[in-house]
């Protein structure tokens, strides 16, 4: 989990100066951040966040600037000449208004040092473990500013109050989106029951209550279906999902984070889940293939399951998925085939949707 940890949710601060006052404006030039990924001669190609590669010309009269993850003021800010920058190195370019037609060049570049982003999300990350929670949301108070979390399934699920207040950086998924960079400032009156959260703070002993000092949430869907098509090449398949029985397309992006249950596992759980929701809470201690079906964590037994790719699936076998919203077509945050023990659990949908905010969404922006 600490690896993939790495990947997204830390990238609040990796990618910090997104939002810096002083680097926006109504009346600002055009401008994009992305990451570099080539250089020539005087011409950096860099793949943005949203809208794929620019090839930037840089002359001389460019200012270049480097900062450190997190850091604000470009008064401070470090000048670097163009044989500095590297590829890897993530870069807010603000292009001139001027250049001529059909080409893009740079008035300024921002930049952030790959391996100085790296070491500071190894930080975050464990913070993020070490201080963060994660949940549906069963309830919101705007008023006390207070939300409610449940996390964990079976025996392992609890409650977890959030505590907001003025200081508490509140951001929002955007549409169609599972990148955290993506996520927009939103109220706490945008957050909604049975929304996915997350969230960083000083917590309790027991972690049922924390004074957020972050959250992220958004929406998004869990599905549970039959693998109709697969689709390789386009890097999607299509699920007849089991309570609709509609076929919805679901898109499989470098992003997801796919996995496959062993078999005694899925039973495992399946017997966990079905014994804490049937016995008023309380495990039956039943065996399966010769392990307890109350020991260990479920968000473990899923992060440890290997990872497949698309190729891995076949047609007819079932799975269960969190995606992002939509109703025909949805991209996916979490896929876990070798379901089928799972489907007849009435919580494992909220199993998945718990390990999806630990392990998925809050890595998102890579």
């Amino acid at each position: 989990m600490k690896s993939k940890m790495k990947i997204r949710f830390l990238s609040s601060i990796a990618y910090g100066f997104m939002g810096m006052a002083l680097l926006a404006g109504a009346q600002a030039p055009p401008h994009f951040v992305g990451t570099i990924t080539a250089l020539s001669g005087n011409t950096l190609t860099v793949k943005t966040d949203v809208d794929g590669s620019h090839q930037v010309s840089v002359p001389a009269t460019a200012v270049l600037k480097r900062i450190t993850p997190g850091q604000r003021d470009l008064s401070a800010a470090e000048t670097i000449p163009f044989s500095n920058l590297e590829a890897g190195d993530r870069v807010r370019v603000k292009l001139n208004p001027d250049a001529p037609a059909g080409t893009e060049e740079a008035l300024q570049i921002i930049a952030i040092k790959q391996s100085d982003l790296a070491l500071k999300q190894q930080k975050d990350s464990e913070d993020w473990q070490l201080r963060g929670v994660g949940g549906l949301v069963k309830n919101v108070d705007t008023a006390a500013s207070i939300i409610v979390l449940t996390s964990g399934a079976g025996t392992t699920a609890k409650t977890i109050t959030v505590h907001i207040t003025k200081a508490t950086m509140l951001k929002r998924y955007a549409p169609a989106s599972v990148r955290f960079d993506a996520a927009l400032p939103a109220p706490i009156d945008a957050i909604h029951i049975g929304d996915q959260l997350r969230a960083r703070g000083a917590k309790n002993a027991d972690g049922t209550e924390i004074a957020a000092e972050e959250v992220i949430s958004g929406s998004f869907r869990n599905i549970s279906g039959v693998i109709t098509s697969l689709d390789t090449a386009g890097s999607a398949l299509v699920v007849k999902e089991l309570t609709t029985k509609k076929p919805i397309t679901i898109h499989i992006t470098s992003d997801a984070q796919m996995r496959r249950l062993p078999d005694f596992v899925a039973q495992m759980l399946a017997a966990r889940l079905k014994s804490a929701t049937g016995n008023g809470g309380k495990s039956t201690g039943q065996k399966v293939n010769g392990n307890h079906g109350e020991g260990g964590d479920p968000q473990q037994m899923l992060s440890r399951a290997p990872a497949i790719q698309l190729g891995d699936l076949k047609k007819g076998e079932a799975i269960m998925v969190v995606s992002t919203g939509g109703t025909a077509e949805v991209t996916a945050i979490t896929l876990l085939a070798g379901v089928e023990p799972l489907l007849e659990a009435p919580a494992a949908s909220n199993l998945l949707s718990n390990w999806s905010m630990g392990e998925s969404s809050t890595e998102a922006a890579q």
